[in-house]
């Protein structure tokens, strides 16, 4: 339907129809919001990056489509197969090694996957334009007011808002208009990507998990698809392969990528290529800020990280979530924008970064092939970096030393030969955890001797007020920062309690006491229970740091 744009006005703008601009869009109509989304296509429309993650499946299930992603036919994706590290033959890992509630995700087929999301949010009330392309945001007062759009029949309109969201993807219209990107020196790469029919399954049972196979000069992604196709794609250095694709055109390219790994080439021996070839060049960035006076990146939009473990997806879904609700506190509060904002930009690096982390190291520990592309990344550290200034590889170390794991984070430790630095770190964080946990479940140990022991802080250890993401909007809440947490992790008012009653002096049962005075006995001994577990909790973690007399 063509529109001249005169009557379109709503609160939020969201700029593209992608799994980010629908999750974000979905969400923010079930609060009430009207929401107006354009997206210049016209679905279902090709999109790479057809391996989720089974961290997508809780947003999925929220959003309510998760059921028709089931019923959808994609296949069932158990884990990764892989020629990478030290050993030159195939190697798997699985989900289920870290995950029992979500121990698989999917290989969806990005024009019907996105599409699904699409509809769903059209489903809850969002007005979605199709064939609307958003080629200009509009400001009021140095303030986005509303977009500029051509729809595919040739008219132009404008629409007004209260709040723009670019989910534009990697185009990134605002990013780029106001010049926010940032681009990641390490990762400087392309990928050349096609779909075969033909192409030869892993054996079972590792059929359906995506195959990634290292080579000289990159690596090669194979998944397969329940179309009968498999993605080919190959990631090689950018200025080598913007050489090679001038010098032998972008199939010629490929076909010579393809012919360089062994395992590759022969799965696509009786293989057709039915469509692409395609070319990614924008590789590794983010947007800095994400997030400004009216308006909120998201996405690619905001930031893309290199895809070895099929991050995009789940990026973007979380991202939607985060950003709908970014959206709703501050429509309801104009003084929560900028406190939450930061908080949301604080959140969405502190994914992305251990993404980008998890992919350095992969990159470092690959000792498959001897190149330049691979001698090139082997380097973990770089010059300028320490731990002062390069705090999200010490969060990610401690990640890979107990923390909630993604599925892959041990792989590389088992498979290959990470920085010697690297691997200390890790095992020294371990040893010290199982020291303190080893330390508290000793034998004999009574409890009487806990509650005699004094705790001492990590000089990093605080309580602070800050935004936290709560329900569907951020709220004021607090966080316990820690050794690895800088921005903290959110906590209960009863652990933000705790954590401020300890003062190096007064033992653990002088603490207990203090936060339950006044309350009656069954009531003080739920409060002593849940307290006991936190502080176990804080010092295994080292916020606390010693708890002298244990």
């Amino acid at each position: 339907m063509a529109s001249n744009g005169r009557d379109l006005d709503s609160d939020v703008i969201i700029i593209g129809g992608g799994p980010a601009g629908s999750t974000t869009a979905t969400m923010l109509a079930r609060q009430g919001v009207r929401v107006l989304l354009f997206e210049g296509a016209i679905f279902p429309r090709h999109h790479v990056g057809e391996s989720l993650l089974p961290a997508s499946l809780p947003v999925l299930e929220e959003l309510g489509v998760l059921p028709e992603v089931e019923r959808a036919g994609f296949l069932t994706k158990w884990g990764a197969t892989m020629v990478w590290g030290k050993d030159a033959q195939p190697w798997s890992w699985y989900f289920k090694e870290t995950s029992t509630r979500y121990p698989h995700s999917y290989q969806v087929w990005r024009p019907h996957f996105d599409k699904l999301l699409l509809d769903n949010s059209r489903g809850h009330s969002v007005d979605v334009r199709e064939g609307h392309r958003v080629v200009q945001v509009l400001y009021r007062q140095g303030k986005p007011s509303g977009v500029r759009f051509n729809t595919n029949d040739g008219v132009t309109g404008t629409a007004s808002c209260r709040l723009v969201v670019d989910a534009s993807g990697q185009g990134g219209l605002l990013g780029r208009t106001l010049g926010l990107r940032r681009w990641d020196d390490f990762f400087q790469n392309l990928a050349v990507y096609a779909y075969f029919e033909g192409a030869q399954p892993l054996p079972s049972p590792d059929d359906t998990n995506i195959f990634i196979e290292s080579y000289p000069h990159g690596w090669f992604w194979n998944i397969p698809l329940h179309t009968g196709q498999a993605g080919i794609g190959a990631v090689v250095d950018s200025g080598a392969g913007q050489e090679g694709i001038a010098r032998l055109g972008t199939e010629g390219f490929l076909r010579e990528q393809i012919a360089q790994a062994p395992r590759t080439a022969a799965m696509l021996s009786g293989a057709a290529m039915v469509s692409g070839p395609f070319v990614v060049k924008d590789w590794s960035y983010t947007c800095e800020p994400m997030v400004g006076d009216g308006y909120i990146l998201v996405g690619d939009a905001a930031c893309f990280v290199d895809p070895l473990f099929s991050s995009g997806v789940h990026l973007a879904l979380m991202g939607g979530v985060m950003a709908a609700a970014l959206a709703v506190s501050t429509l309801k509060d104009p003084q929560m924008a900028e406190p939450a904002g930061r908080a949301y930009q604080e959140l969405y690096l502190q994914e992305y970064s251990h993404f980008r982390e998890l992919a350095r190291l992969f990159y470092s520990s690959n000792l498959t092939s001897d190149s330049y592309f691979w001698e090139a990344r082997r380097v973990l550290e770089r010059p300028g970096e320490t731990p002062e200034n390069f705090s999200p590889r010490q969060a990610f170390i401690k990640a890979v030393a107990g923390q909630p794991p993604r599925g892959y984070e041990r792989a590389v430790l088992d498979r290959g030969q990470a920085p010697a630095e690297f691997s200390r770190s890790v095992r020294e964080v371990e040893m010290d955890r199982t020291r303190r946990r080893d330390k508290l479940e000793m034998p004999g140990r009574d409890q009487e001797t806990l509650y005699a022991s004094v705790p001492r802080l990590s000089p990093s250890a605080a309580v602070r007020r800050k935004p936290v993401l709560s329900q569907a909007e951020f709220v004021w809440g607090q966080v316990v920062t820690g050794p690895g947490q800088p921005q903290g992790t959110p906590c209960s008012p009863l652990v933000a309690l705790l954590v401020s009653l300890i003062d190096g002096e007064t033992p653990v049962s002088g603490i207990l006491d203090a936060m339950c005075r006044d309350q009656a006995p069954e009531q003080a001994a739920r409060i002593k229970e849940h307290a006991l577990t936190a502080m176990k909790i804080l010092y295994v973690d080292g916020s606390i740091d010693e708890l002298r007399g244990l």
